[in-house]
């Protein structure tokens, strides 16, 4: 509000200064609409390629054999948001070192990775970098969400309290996913649904399961109307149909309750639902070239 009345009266001593003759209820009218168009600056969000993941052994995603034998490749994006008080970088792809790479085959065989462009690069294109970001949160710490994670070490991180403890396990310590981590120091630990900017434009939810603290995001956007970025807590639109838990999710029963306060929250809240591994659901999104307003 402050800034407002700042804004307000530069406006106002601009336009008396400019034309004196048009009357105080004419620049004041005018000044009026151009403060309203400052408080109007909507949420934005863009979409950015943070590599590509081919699962090999799909019946991973299910708690049975239903994929045996199927292959999948999904998308694997990190998101810009933009408020007119921040911005927030929600999730970073894969790891960085895969640029410029052949693609790699996990030990296991189970997944193919491969990434074209860093995150650096895609922000310069935007003249943007990692220190223009003040958030940045995952909705969970898995290699394909946290992969340029470190880059954005001035940021504020935005973890549940329960993925945190989780990831900064001694047992987690010692496998891959806590590396790209490390480095985010400045952290502010959520306990359940967090409203980002206060205003109820962009709002961190609690939905565990996948992992022990998973989120999603929910935005009201000025591009695209109220959206929700489901994290990992679906893979796919029929994964979405079917409800179907894969069979390295942390909790089963929590993934399902989970699904059930998210499908009741999107109805409510009319929110475009965008499965974030769906290619097709990416292509939907708008691309970062826009972002240069």
């Amino acid at each position: 509000m402050k800034n407002l009345i700042i804004l307000l009266i530069a406006i106002l001593t601009f336009s008396s200064c400019k034309d004196f003759k048009k009357g105080s209820k004419d620049s004041y009218e005018d000044a009026k609409k151009e403060v309203e168009t400052e408080k109007k600056q909507g949420v934005k969000l863009y979409a950015l390629n943070g590599g590509n993941v081919k699962v090999n052994m799909l019946e991973l995603f299910s708690q049975d054999t239903t994929y045996i034998g199927q292959t999948k490749t999904f998308a694997d994006a990190f998101y810009i948001i933009k408020h007119p008080n921040g911005r927030l970088l929600w999730d970073a792809g894969l790891a960085e070192g895969l640029v410029g790479q052949e693609p790699f085959t996990t030990p296991d065989g189970a997944f193919t990775v491969s990434r074209k462009d860093s995150v650096v690069s895609q922000l310069a294109e935007l003249k943007l970098s990692p220190k223009d970001f003040d958030y940045i949160a995952v909705s969970h710490t898995h290699f394909d969400h946290t992969g340029s994670a470190s880059k954005f070490a001035d940021s504020k991180w935005l973890v549940q309290e329960t993925e945190y403890n989780f990831i900064t396990s001694e047992e987690q310590k010692r496998g891959d996913n806590y590396p790209a981590i490390a480095p985010l120091t400045n952290v502010q630990k959520l306990n359940g649904d967090y409203d980002v900017f206060g205003d109820g434009t962009v709002i961190i939810k609690s939905m565990p399961g996948h992992t022990p603290g998973h989120q999603v995001l929910f935005l009201k956007l000025e591009n695209a109307g109220n959206i929700i970025l489901t994290g990992d807590l679906y893979h796919f639109q029929e994964n979405r149909d079917s409800r179907g838990v894969p069979s390295f999710n942390f909790d089963v029963d929590m993934t399902l309750n989970s699904i059930d306060i998210f499908e009741a929250f999107a109805k409510e809240n009319n929110a475009d639902v965008y499965i974030q591994h769906s290619q097709d659901d990416f292509n939907r999104l708008p691309r970062y070239p826009k972002y240069l307003d």
